[in-house]
C-alpha cells in the first residue's frame, strides 16, 4: 500500500501543472483579508532535493521543471507512427513566460537563492511559502517515512500552530476542518493512486467535502493513464460540481504518447506518466485566462514526443 514516494517523481511535468495552478489559485484567494485555510490530503514530505538519491535516481525533475529552466529547444522529432503534431497556439521561442509559468519559477526560485533548483519544494512549502501569519495549513500524511519526514520539515520552519501535522487517513479525517472558522478554504486533493479504489474515495471525498463547505475551492490533481477510472474521474467531478451548480475549471497536459512500444531488440519500453489533470470547482475566475496562457508554454517547453497537447475547460 505505501510503495509510491513522490520523492521520485519531484519536480515533473506533472508537479508543474499541479503547482502552477496552486499558486495561481493561492495568489489571488489571499487577496482578500480574511483568513484562508488550505487542507492538503496527501502532502507527501514536503521538501525534496532533486540532486539526492531519489529524485536522482529517476530523473523526472529533467524533464518537468529543469527543462523550464533552460533554454527552450527546438520541438522534438515525431515517433514512428504518431501522426501529425497538435495545434497548440506555440509562440516564439524567445516569447517571455506566461504569468502564471513566471510566478511559478519565482516561488521555486524563492527555495533556491544561488539559482536552478536543487531543493524542490512540495505543496506543504509552496503553501506555506505564500500564507499570512492568520492563515492555516493543516497537512495529511499516511506514508511512514514521508510522514516523519514532513514532521521534520515543518518543524524546520517553527511555524506553531499555524501549521498542523496529521498522521491520519486524508480521505476519511480532512472533511472534519470544513467549514473553517473564516469560512475560506482550499483543499488540494492529490493522492498517488497507485490502488484503483483511490478514484471512488477522491470522488467520495469531494462530494462530503461540497456538502459540508459548499464555497469551498476544491482543486484535485489525477494521472491520466490508460486506466477507465482515470477518464472517468473528471467526469464524474463535472457532473457532481453541475448538479450542486457550482463553477469548475478542468485543464490537462499531455507530454508524450501513452503507447506501449518495443524496440528492435523485442523488449517492451513502458512511456512512464504521459500526462495529468486538475480538476477545480469553485475555481477563482484569474485562474482560465491565466492557464490559457500557460498551458501552450508547458507543452512547447515540456513536451517529450510529437503528441505533447493540451485542453482547458470551463463551467457553471
Amino acid at each position: 500500500m505505501f510503495s509510491y514516494r513522490h520523492a521520485f517523481h519531484a519536480g515533473n511535468h506533472a508537479d508543474v501543472l499541479k503547482h502552477t495552478v496552486l499558486i495561481a489559485t493561492l495568489d489571488h484567494l489571499l487577496e482578500k483579508e480574511a483568513a484562508l485555510t488550505v487542507v492538503d490530503t496527501h502532502a507527501g514530505a514536503g521538501l525534496y532535493r532533486l540532486d539526492g538519491d531519489y529524485a536522482g535516481t529517476s530523473g523526472e525533475a529533467a524533464e518537468g521543471i529543469l527543462r523550464l529552466l533552460a533554454p527552450p529547444k527546438a520541438a522534438p522529432a515525431a515517433a514512428p507512427g504518431a501522426g501529425k503534431p497538435p495545434k497548440t497556439a506555440a509562440k516564439a521561442p524567445d516569447a517571455p513566460l506566461a504569468d502564471a509559468l513566471a510566478r511559478y519559477l519565482e516561488v521555486v526560485g524563492d527555495f533556491n537563492p544561488k539559482g536552478g533548483a536543487r531543493i524542490y519544494p512540495g505543496s506543504p512549502f509552496i503553501v506555506h511559502h505564500l500564507l499570512r501569519e492568520h492563515d492555516k495549513l493543516k497537512l495529511f500524511e499516511l506514508h511512514p517515512t514521508d510522514a516523519r519526514t514532513l514532521d521534520a520539515n515543518i518543524a524546520q520552519l517553527e511555524a506553531g500552530r499555524q501549521i498542523a501535522v496529521l498522521r491520519d487517513d486524508g480521505f476519511g479525517s480532512a472533511t472534519k476542518f470544513l467549514p473553517p472558522p473564516s469560512r475560506r478554504a482550499l483543499v488540494l486533493c492529490d493522492p498517488s493512486y497507485e490502488i484503483k479504489s483511490d478514484y471512488a474515495r477522491v470522488l467520495d471525498f469531494v462530494a462530503e467535502a461540497l456538502k459540508r463547505f459548499a464555497t469551498g475551492t476544491y482543486a484535485v490533481w489525477y494521472p491520466i493513464i490508460p486506466r477507465p477510472e482515470a477518464h472517468d474521474l473528471p467526469r464524474r467531478l463535472k457532473t457532481m460540481a453541475t448538479k450542486a451548480g457550482k463553477s469548475w475549471l478542468h485543464a490537462t497536459l499531455t507530454v508524450k504518447s501513452s503507447k506501449i512500444t518495443t524496440d528492435a531488440t523485442g523488449a517492451t519500453h513502458r512511456p512512464g506518466l504521459p500526462a495529468s489533470g486538475m480538476f477545480l470547482i469553485n475555481p477563482p475566475f484569474t485562474l482560465k485566462p491565466l492557464l490559457a496562457a500557460a498551458l501552450p508554454q508547458m507543452v512547447e517547453r515540456l513536451a517529450q514526443d510529437r503528441n505533447a497537447t493540451f485542453s482547458l475547460d470551463a463551467g457553471g
